[in-house]
């Protein structure tokens, strides 16, 4: 690995950057790579991480959205020969072409599925088609496939339609994407996101790899978790512009880090006795490794329920039983593809099983439709921008209150309204109810869609990986509600890779093995 006094091959000098002329997003951002280093920018929400690692990666100034002022100067490997493109927020600005730029500099962004083409039929295809554009002769083209297959642990998924992978395995293809096309840079935004505990510790391995062969890698985030430790440098970003600047341990001493927002650490490594993770209460939860719920009414069971997807030979689940009971906080744990969403798909009457019965508030919902099972369940879904379609954040949380539950009358505008602004109060977003929700960072969208499921008032909670894209402000509104709807007598069910949080914080953690839900 190349010491920073190198000649980096990615050098940024950002004097500012917004988006469609508004108040600057990033100002007086410097940033160097050199080759086979590995650097971290990290900030909390609203930071401008994000659009820091678009702009590195030419996807925001190549569709004419932005106004950057500054320079992006880049070295591929194996040349002698400096690219700089001068921008002045101008019409005489250089262009970009996002495809050139992309062969030397590789992006995942935050939300994984943003670089899947939703056109290819297999992994492998998705895998093929940036080099299938390039012209790449087709033995090579395998080859290259089959290595990058192998280097995210898809090998043995190539055959599968990318839409059926699980959140985690839809990271792992994004990442191998990137990759197939041996970048000299790699940026990665929030890189941890939805992996379990073998695909983080693949993820560092893989760094490791690239590091040696020297690529530089740049990770973005909200999180000092283990891959950030790893840094070789930081930069802490506050409102758009650099608030701290260093080594990891010289940045996390700075009070500005304690001000930022930033995880101190991933809830999926914090240690069950750690006192940033105790329970409400003040202790861990005492009943999370029991496999017996407490004898109270169940607002939600499965009973030996079965379930395979279309086209695949094995069952996600395999007469599966699981019971809820009311003011209980079950979190389902297990590694990517176990089939922890595909439960709470049962519990939604999103999927229905195969085989077995699902019961919400003691009835079976199997002739039931999924918009009246949303009277009591209400589900926050892994990708919040799967619910998320409203022209603003306030209609989004007004859409479910002024549909009301079949056979009551219908809430009154003042009451919806009432109603709405409590919950995005609630989640810490009642001054941005005005706003659109894609115009929100991750964070925000997540809170968004999240409140609007708590404004209903349902009586079963689901969350499927609800912590991912929160920083810890988001985390801390999380853990209130998720503590508030079970104090209320309600049933949360979550799904999670972060089993140490989820230890801290529910009554009982399972993992799903073989199909069935077992003690963790």
């Amino acid at each position: 690995m190349t010491p920073r006094t190198a000649q980096p091959v990615l050098a940024a000098d950002i004097r500012s950057f917004s988006y469609d002329g508004a108040a600057p997003v990033l100002r007086g951002v410097r940033l160097e790579l050199p080759p086979g280093s590995l650097s971290a920018v990290l900030g909390g929400s609203g930071s401008g991480t994000s659009t820091l690692a678009k702009l590195l990666s030419g996807w925001a100034v190549s569709g004419g959205h932005g106004v950057f002022d500054g320079t992006l100067a880049l070295r591929p490997a194996g040349s002698g020969q400096r690219t700089t493109l001068e921008f002045r927020g101008g019409p005489d600005d250089p262009r970009l072409r996002l495809g050139a730029w992309g062969q030397h500099v590789a992006y995942v962004p935050q939300r994984a599925t943003d670089l899947l083409t939703g056109a290819a039929q297999t992994v492998g295809e998705e895998l093929a088609f940036a080099l299938e554009q390039r012209g790449m002769p087709r033995e090579q083209m395998r080859r290259r496939v089959a290595e990058a297959a192998r280097a995210v642990g898809l090998s043995a998924l190539l055959g599968r339609h990318p839409a059926h992978l699980s959140g985690g395995e839809q990271r792992r293809l994004a990442l191998g994407c990137a990759l197939v096309g041996r970048p000299t840079v790699v940026v990665l935004d929030d890189p941890s996101a939805s992996l379990d505990a073998a695909g983080r510790a693949d993820l560092g391995q893989l760094i490791d790899t690239l590091r040696t062969a020297g690529t530089a890698v740049v990770v973005v985030g909200m999180c000092a978790d283990r891959l950030a430790r790893r840094a070789d440098h930081w930069v802490l970003l506050a409102a758009g512009a650099p608030a701290a600047e260093g080594t990891p341990e010289q940045v996390l001493a700075t009070e500005a880090f304690r001000l930022s927002g930033v995880l101190p650490q991933d809830p999926a490594d914090a240690a069950p006795d750690d006192p940033s993770q105790r329970s409400a209460g003040g202790s861990a939860a005492v009943g999370a490794l029991s496999a017996t719920a407490p004898a109270a009414p169940a607002l939600a069971e499965l009973a030996g329920v079965s379930f395979a997807y279309p086209g695949t030979p094995s069952w996600v689940l395999d007469q599966a039983d699981l019971e809820v009971r009311r003011g209980e906080v079950v979190a389902l744990a297990g590694p990517n593809g176990a089939g922890k969403s595909t439960a709470l798909k049962h519990f939604a009457g999103i999927a229905r099983p195969t085989r077995g019965t699902v019961r919400v508030a003691g009835r079976d919902i199997a002739r039931v439709p999924a918009g009246r099972v949303a009277d009591t369940v209400g589900t926050l879904f892994q990708d919040p921008r799967d619910q998320l379609f409203a022209r603003s954040v306030l209609r989004e949380v007004e859409f479910g209150l002024r549909q009301g539950p079949r056979g009551r009358a219908r809430r009154s505008r003042a009451e919806v309204r009432r109603r709405a602004l409590g919950a995005l109060d609630a989640v810490g977003l009642g001054s941005r109810a005005g706003e659109h929700p894609y115009d929100l960072t991750a964070s925000g969208q997540r809170l968004t869609a999240l409140a609007a499921v708590i404004a209903r008032g349902p009586r079963v909670l689901l969350l499927d990986e609800p912590t991912v894209g929160l920083d810890r402000h988001g985390l801390a509104c999380l853990e209130r509600l998720v503590a508030s709807a079970a104090e209320s007598g309600g049933a949360v069910v979550l799904s999670t890779h972060a089993a140490a949080w989820a230890r801290a914080r529910a009554d009982r953690v399972l993992a799903i093995a073989e199909g069935r839900f077992v003690a963790e």
